[in-house]
């Protein structure tokens, strides 16, 4: 009998993530289609899936948006450990940057998605915005400490400024605007050889 209940609660378990993963990837989708106005039914059935299960995961829709902005930080912050394994320092800054404009093109909700890591310092207490800015300094600090980069900004500035495009601009070609961005950012950033 015990074993035929943890493998009911194991079931319920697998189910549960799944439909929680099903669920973020239809509201990431949606989301950008439709923007943050859009409601939650449409999510729970792009996932496939009734209300309850919705709201059994995410009870409000601050919720859901957050959870979204989580998956987001880890895939920045595993793209960071990916990029320092594979890539030069000054490199790796640079695609991280060009991997950050990607994450918020994606999204509609730029405000939502960005807010608290622009709002908060590196010792933040939400760890998944802690955890970005934690990235992003180090990936910062290996480029500066090859002196490739001047080393007396502050890391947070570089994805100030890109999302700054990103949310005055409402032209399309925004994201090209903020690849340039990043190239003069760079640029101004490099250390003079001589130094």
């Amino acid at each position: 009998m015990t074993e035929v209940i943890e493998t009911v609660r194991r079931k319920a378990r697998a189910d549960g993530q799944r439909n929680r993963a099903l669920l973020l990837e239809a509201a990431k989708r949606v989301l950008n289609e439709k923007g943050a106005a859009v409601s939650l039914d449409e999510i729970a059935q792009a996932a496939g899936v009734g209300n309850g299960t919705l709201y059994r995961h995410f009870p409000t829709r601050a919720a859901l948006v957050e959870a979204v902005c989580q998956e987001d930080a880890r895939e920045l912050i595993d793209a960071a450990t990916h990029l320092a394994a594979t890539c030069a320092p000054l490199d790796a800054l640079s695609a991280w940057m060009d991997a950050f404009v990607g994450c918020i093109a994606t999204k509609q909700i730029v405000a939502e998605a960005t807010n608290a890591l622009l709002s908060t310092s590196l010792d933040s207490t939400d760890s998944s915005c802690a955890d970005v800015g934690a990235a992003l300094t180090m990936l910062f600090d290996r480029a500066a400490a090859e002196r490739q980069i001047r080393g007396d900004v502050d890391p947070l500035d570089l994805v100030r400024a890109v999302t700054g495009v990103a949310t005055i601009n409402s032209r399309p070609d925004w994201q090209d605007n903020a690849r340039r961005l990043i190239g003069v950012i760079i640029a101004g950033l490099r250390q003079n050889s001589s130094t």
